[in-house]
């Protein structure tokens, strides 16, 4: 009777260890999302917090030659002092996503958008074993001009396999590419491509097509070179 009053117990301890696992587990898959309402419930919280603060809009104050779709990251801390939201998106990084919230136009009309941080560990992942080369080496590993000031990676130099940048788009594995002062950044062209096909545009050569990304995505292609169209095309700002 003890050992069996024993095993019961055993067993429903172990439930409720499982149910302690899984529920985080639960958490994680939907911190991992670009969840539609929060981002709205963000952009709503952004919009008031404007009008309320006389034009200004609640962002961290970021060096000035951050790139742009980096620069104007979201202050949740500033919106909850204001009461205009009671806690911080599940998936922004702030609580433990994989996203950072940011706004495009600040100035005009504040935009928010998000940043796949995936994308910032596999450039921070390749710029760790670039750094260790360059303290060794003059110039960065250069490999193939791809246009003019843009390069790929010899990744044999670095002495790693080549690595890519998940898309937060297609999916699609995109390359890591490299200016002369050996900066990294990610290729979004086959993105840039189907979007052109896809969505209708006035865009004309001369024109910095990123936005068309964030016209019709929650996303923001961080890390990105200016990027133009040329006979249709995508190609990198300055070919």
């Amino acid at each position: 009777m003890k050992l069996t009053y024993i095993r019961a117990l055993s067993a429903l301890l172990l439930v409720f260890i499982l149910s302690g696992c899984l529920y985080p587990n639960n958490e994680l898959s939907k911190n991992q999302t670009p969840n539609e309402d929060q981002l709205e419930r963000i952009q709503q919280a952004v919009n008031t917090y404007k009008e309320e603060a006389q034009g200004l809009v609640p962002i961290k104050t970021k060096d000035s030659d951050t790139p742009i779709f980096q620069k104007y990251l979201v202050d949740f801390t500033a919106l909850k002092n204001q009461n205009l939201i009671s806690d911080i998106p599940g998936n922004a990084y702030e609580n433990g996503g994989i996203y950072q919230y940011t706004l495009l136009t600040p100035e005009d009309d504040p935009r928010v958008k998000l940043i796949d941080l995936r994308v910032t560990e596999s450039i921070r992942s390749v710029n760790v074993k670039l750094e260790i080369y360059r303290n060794k080496h003059i110039y960065p590993p250069f490999g193939e001009e791809m246009a003019e000031g843009v390069y790929t990676i010899d990744y044999e130099a670095l002495g790693i396999e080549a690595e890519y940048v998940v898309s937060p788009y297609s999916k699609e594995n995109l390359p890591i590419v490299m200016n002369t002062d050996g900066e990294l950044f990610v290729d979004y062209r086959v993105d840039l491509y189907n979007a052109l096909q896809k969505y209708d545009h006035n865009y004309k050569e001369g024109d910095d097509i990123r936005y068309i990304l964030t016209d019709h995505t929650p996303f923001a292609p961080a890390y990105s070179m200016p990027y133009t169209v040329k006979n249709g095309e995508p190609v990198f700002n300055g070919e």
